[in-house]
């Protein structure tokens, strides 16, 4: 390549940037394919990739008449971390589906925002342990010593999981 003025890593770095731009606008259409495993696995490749630009339209993916793709769109939601998401999310506390709840207790934990507490906290008496898991997570991530009474009567639950997921929850509340 002496000679022509090109240079061959730029070169490289330009197509590697526009496969990833392909990519990202490939990845977004799927998200409203026909097949559900596509729209999910699409979804989480979009959470993997950490481009912000994937946020609303995963957002319109929460409505996903199939709940594991909602439950994998709220993941995403969770892993990029955008307060745009917030509102969404907590409208999926009050689901019907404990994938969803549990996921959106994680999300909610993962955005950090003091505000997704007070909605949180019912979630610490669900009948399912995944879910009191998740919520007791999302609590310690929030951090507020104000949640430390909510978590202490899951010292008692009667599974070992959620026992020792709010312990090391209260560990983080300040």
């Amino acid at each position: 390549m002496h000679g022509t003025g090109r240079d061959p890593v730029k070169e490289a770095i330009r197509r590697r940037e526009e496969r990833y731009e392909q990519n990202i606008s490939i990845l977004i259409r799927q998200l409203s394919d026909q097949n559900p495993n596509l729209r999910a696995r699409s979804a989480e490749s979009l959470g993997n990739m950490g481009d912000q630009r994937a946020v609303e339209p995963l957002i319109l993916l929460l409505d996903d008449p199939v709940s594991d793709v909602a439950w994998v769109a709220i993941r995403a939601l969770g892993t990029l971390r955008d307060p745009r998401a917030f509102e969404p999310l907590i409208r999926c506390i009050d689901s019907p589906d404990r994938w969803v709840r549990q996921g959106a207790a994680w999300a909610l934990g993962e955005l950090g925002d003091s505000r997704a507490g007070p909605v949180i906290v019912p979630l610490l008496s669900d009948k399912k342990k995944g879910v009191r898991q998740a919520a007791a997570e999302a609590l310690g991530k929030i951090g507020e010593i104000r949640y430390r009474e909510h978590l202490e009567i899951l010292l008692d639950d009667e599974e070992l999981e959620v026992r020792h997921t709010a312990r090391e929850a209260i560990k983080k509340l300040k």
